[in-house]
């Protein structure tokens, strides 16, 4: 292993996972997962599988309808959802055949609206396909039509609760992951989310590690299996110490595990940038201190920092659109990273169950 520290859920990693190399990416960044031990796996080292499996289990429909009907009104978003089209159900498939589209939304004001429209159907946004609702949330763009409002911060924290009640309210026996983080995490296209389970975002942009801290009795009452967490990135662009940025992570990750004990909570680490002002070594040092954070508090460790830099010790300029946000490829990068984990905790939870 290339960092001593790459740690997860109280256990060193004595050996790499034995998972075959990603296709299409660098060899090396095959050998992060060689740091990727899921909280309470020690005993089923030995027996990961030596190859991506594709779960085969079937998603119910999720039942949100009733609930939004009544939350929405409560929350006075009746009004400006009255002309939304209405969708049809999605059949059973898995987010991954999504396709893209240009219509997807292209500004936090449009996906804000999106999202505020499929939850007046209700709908999850994360199992739409990515130009759902476009008649209502592209009339910003028409001359003829009146500009949508740009969303206030405590617009979208009233949106992400909203989201994460009515998820609690469908659920049913359905498994559930939840990002949670700044815009990194927001702008995860849905239909590159690992399929065959719910998935809710409840990141916000600009957010820094304290205001996520904040923010995290949102989606309490959920009951999520995994939960990925992603930030700092702000913290450094605001100027914040390192010891601010680590009190308020280990805090995020005692207070996910305090409030949903079941699941399993994964830190990512910090991306890398080609930001001079945020050298990566200093990233890096963080993302030590994080590794180890989540080792003491027994939550699992993803090493994303290797995927995306490059021989300059900076994010790769192929994967970013402005040197700190991802573009398509970056996503689909972190989407294997994710497929990865999630396939190995598929393994883990059948061999418990065989067990």
């Amino acid at each position: 292993m290339s960092d001593p520290f790459l740690l997860a859920a109280g256990f060193f990693a004595a050996g790499p996972l034995s998972v075959p190399p990603t296709p299409g990416l660098p060899p090396q960044q095959a050998d992060n997962f060689s740091s990727l031990l899921a909280a309470g796996a020690a005993r089923n080292l030995q027996s990961v599988v030596t190859r991506v499996i594709k779960s085969i289990e079937v998603i119910t429909s999720p039942e949100f309808s009733n609930y939004s009907s009544k939350r929405t009104k409560q929350l006075g978003l009746t009004s400006v959802l009255a002309n939304t089209t209405k969708q049809q159900p999605l059949n059973q498939r898995t987010l991954t055949s999504s396709k893209y589209t240009k219509t997807s939304p292209a500004s936090g004001s449009q996906l804000y609206y999106q999202r505020l429209a499929a939850l007046k159907a209700g709908k999850i946004y994360t199992r739409l396909p990515a130009d759902s609702f476009q008649s209502f949330w592209l009339r910003g763009g028409s001359s003829q039509t009146q500009t949508l409002a740009k969303p206030t911060y405590r617009q979208w924290q009233r949106l992400l609760e909203e989201e994460a009640q009515a998820v609690s309210f469908g659920q049913g026996s359905n498994r559930l992951a939840i990002l949670v983080g700044d815009s990194l995490s927001l702008w995860f296209p849905s239909e590159k989310l690992p399929g065959n389970q719910f998935w809710l975002n409840q990141a916000i942009s600009g957010e820094n590690s304290g205001q996520v801290l904040n923010r995290l009795s949102a989606f309490s009452q959920t009951r999520p299996d995994t939960i990925y967490v992603m930030a700092g990135t702000n913290d450094l662009r605001q100027g914040k110490s390192d010891r601010l940025i680590l009190d308020n992570m280990r805090q995020i990750v005692q207070r996910l595990r305090q409030n949903h004990p079941q699941s399993q909570v994964i830190v990512q680490s910090i991306l890398p940038t080609r930001l001079k002002a945020i050298p990566n070594q200093r990233i890096r040092n963080l993302n030590q201190q994080i590794a180890l954070i989540a080792q003491q508090e027994g939550a699992g460790y993803l090493n994303l920092n290797s995927w995306f830099v490059d021989k300059q010790d900076q994010m790769q300029r192929n994967l970013t659109t402005d040197g700190v946000h991802l573009n398509r490829l970056g996503y689909e990068v972190w989407q294997e990273a994710l497929q990865y984990v999630e396939s190995w905790i598929a393994v883990n939870r059948r061999s418990r169950i065989g067990s």
